[in-house]
């Protein structure tokens, strides 16, 4: 018997659109594929289509997406090395073990009820939903299109799902490594960011200065470190106060902790979560970050230069590596550089070069956007097809599910804690997950980071 949709906490009986709807399934794993989704989600809307947004976390089983979230988190907090080699592991293989596919088969069902009778097109932010939604666009279950938007500006293969009609892109570079990686169809779309991330005049620069409370002339360096405050970020900020340079700015999402700690080593403008980072970037003259997401993108719609700097491992070093190829951001690998270059953004042709770069990228036509490529794939002005239910249940659900949760927990478990990530007990987990000739090793979280496919 099929379960209602409140039971499994799926929302329920959506009213049909005239139009059609679009669903965007993103994950709360951190803020950039949550942020591409609710800005696509508002483009959508105000092209007059119903949007449904998902977080593909609620649709795993078990409550296994807060696991998943969660040993991830601890993974770049505690076990970065760890990380790395994971992430290289699989880029090497081309995708994930058995354990992550087992996972992702347990989403299919849940993930095809989830959608209403009338979508028009389904759009994932997030790897392991464009994984499920190839599997069921491949088998005949998903007769819609199934679109990927491309949130990092390098291209793991989990990215490429096989049955994705379409991948977007915010630049040739990602565009072209999608294809490399065998997506049949990867546009370049464009970037989408809020539009309060524009460029503004001297004296919107000095009121947003006031109400930080930052000091009024002096070059400002804003680092950022994502929504989780991870990687060498007190490092960081001190090196960039000591270069003499700027003053750093650093925000650290909901690390409060952190921002605590900054502070009182004397960092004196150090923030939590900031929800104006639109007039916090207003008040900026660089940007410094170390993943290469969309605040990178935000901080190019600012006509801020950007500077990679004390990067996490695994996409954070790659997409730095791509931003460098671009001519989009300066990646900083040797700390004797920093004042430099930091020098060169903020006054130099460097940073000029950088500037017309990144305020290029939102020039486009916006006829050649990601929202109107996504209603053109989806057929606007066309009758939706239906979405086909799924089919009965199958009995060995609960054996599955066991065996599933298992093979989730040696996946995204993996660093729960030093103490457990510092020791060789973690071998028997990677040989679970198929990644067994992988050692793990936890170097210390500096500047000093080697590409997947080596330093470049």
């Amino acid at each position: 018997m099929d379960l209602a949709a409140d039971e499994i906490g799926l929302p329920g009986p959506r009213r049909p659109s005239p139009g059609g709807r679009i669903v965007i399934v993103s994950a709360s794993v951190g803020a950039g594929h949550d942020g591409a989704a609710g800005e696509l989600a508002a483009r959508l809307g105000a092209s007059g289509y119903a949007v449904d947004r998902l977080d593909f976390l609620d649709l795993l089983p078990a409550r296994l997406g807060k696991a998943v979230s969660d040993g991830y988190h601890r993974m770049l907090t505690y076990a970065p090395g760890l990380y790395q080699r994971i992430y290289a592991a699989t880029e090497r293989a081309g995708g994930s073990g058995p354990g992550a596919r087992a996972l992702l088969r347990s989403a299919e069902r849940r993930t095809l009820r989830a959608l209403p009778p009338d979508t028009r097109a389904v759009v994932s932010t997030y790897p392991g939903a464009s994984q499920v939604l190839g599997a069921l666009r491949r088998s005949g279950r998903l007769t819609v299109p199934a679109i990927t938007y491309l949130t990092d500006f390098s291209v793991h293969p989990l990215w490429v799902a096989p049955g994705i009609d379409l991948h977007l892109a915010a630049h040739e570079i990602p565009a072209e490594q999608a294809r490399a990686c065998g997506a049949t169809r990867a546009l370049a779309s464009g970037p989408v960011v809020n539009a309060r991330f524009s460029p503004v005049g001297d004296v919107q620069r000095r009121l947003a200065r006031i109400r930080f409370g930052l000091p009024p002339t002096a070059p400002l360096a804003l680092l950022v470190a994502g929504s989780w405050g991870v990687g060498p970020v007190q490092q960081v900020a001190t090196e960039i106060r000591d270069c003499g340079v700027a003053v750093p700015v650093v925000v650290c999402g909901r690390n409060e902790a952190l921002a605590g700690r900054l502070r009182a080593s004397g960092i004196e403008h150090a923030y939590g979560w900031v929800e104006d980072m639109p007039g916090l970037m207003h008040a900026a003259d660089v940007l410094v970050q170390n993943a290469g997401g969309l605040t990178s993108l935000e901080a190019f719609a600012a006509g801020l230069p950007v500077a990679s700097y004390g990067c996490i491992p695994g996409h954070g070093q790659t997409n730095s590596a791509a931003l460098h190829d671009a001519g989009l951001a300066t990646w900083i690998r040797d700390p004797a550089d920093l004042k430099q270059i930091l020098t060169d953004l903020l006054d130099g042709p460097l940073g000029e070069r950088q500037r017309a770069a990144g305020l290029a990228l939102f020039a486009a036509d916006p006829d050649s956007g990601p929202v109107f490529a996504i209603l053109r794939a989806c057929g606007a002005g066309t009758a939706p097809a239906p979405v086909r239910p799924p089919g009965r249940r199958n009995r060995r659900g609960p054996r599955h599910l066991a065996t599933t949760a298992v093979l989730a927990t040696a996946l995204w478990g993996t660093a729960v804690g030093t103490g457990i990530a510092a020791t060789h007990s973690c071998v028997p987990v990677l040989q679970a997950i198929g990644l067994d000739h992988v050692t793990p090793a936890f170097p210390p979280n500096g500047h000093r980071h080697s590409r997947a496919d080596g330093d470049r």
